[in-house]
């Protein structure tokens, strides 16, 4: 988990998160509560993800935002909007639904249902190897700004132990994963 001291940085930090986390079963539906939406109030179709682009995506980072500080379905949601403006086909569509298995481990992971967990992180794993993804060139092989080792490494982790990860807690919002998705570093 996060170290309290170190505080996880966000990457559009002008957009407020939900008030709270949506766990299926647990929390009302986002779309039927207008307080959790807030902000996050649905939005027009995103334009597709341009790979050469990706820091300028917002809902893109978003998602990365949302999933490392424990909003799961709503990163989850976030990245479906650029798979549908994708095509659902594609290198960027097939990453992009890497992402969001991941997200709806997570999602399982506050529900309790270690299957869950591990069939979604398993199905990750499956998306991010490298054969399946096309990505860029250079010594740490990374597709929009993320490393493809560390992406299949923790869902391969997660999918062989998913009880780890499982978070029941009665709380807004839980980090259940103990990585983050970091990007690579702006060239300045």
């Amino acid at each position: 988990m996060p170290d309290p001291g170190h505080p996880i940085p966000r990457l559009v930090p002008e957009e407020p998160f939900p008030a709270y986390a949506y766990v299926p079963g647990k929390s009302p539906h986002p779309t039927r509560n207008a307080a959790h939406r807030g902000s996050d109030k649905p939005h027009a179709s995103p334009a597709p993800l341009d790979p050469d682009h990706w820091r300028e995506c917002r809902p893109y980072v978003r998602g990365i935002d949302l999933f490392n500080h424990g909003y799961y379905w709503e990163a989850h949601e976030a990245w479906e909007s650029l798979w549908h403006a994708s095509g659902r086909r594609g290198p960027v569509a097939e990453f992009l639904k890497g992402l969001i298995a991941l997200a709806a481990a997570g999602v399982k992971a506050r529900e309790g249902r270690a299957g869950g967990v591990k069939q979604h992180a398993q199905r990750a794993r499956s998306i991010f190897e490298p054969m399946k993804v096309q990505p860029a060139s250079g010594p740490t092989p990374r597709f929009l700004g993320l490393e493809l080792r560390t992406l299949i490494d923790n869902s391969t982790r997660i999918a062989e132990m998913p009880e780890k990860v499982l978070n029941t807690a009665d709380c807004s919002v839980a980090i259940v994963f103990e990585f983050q998705l970091r990007l690579e570093p702006s060239a300045s």
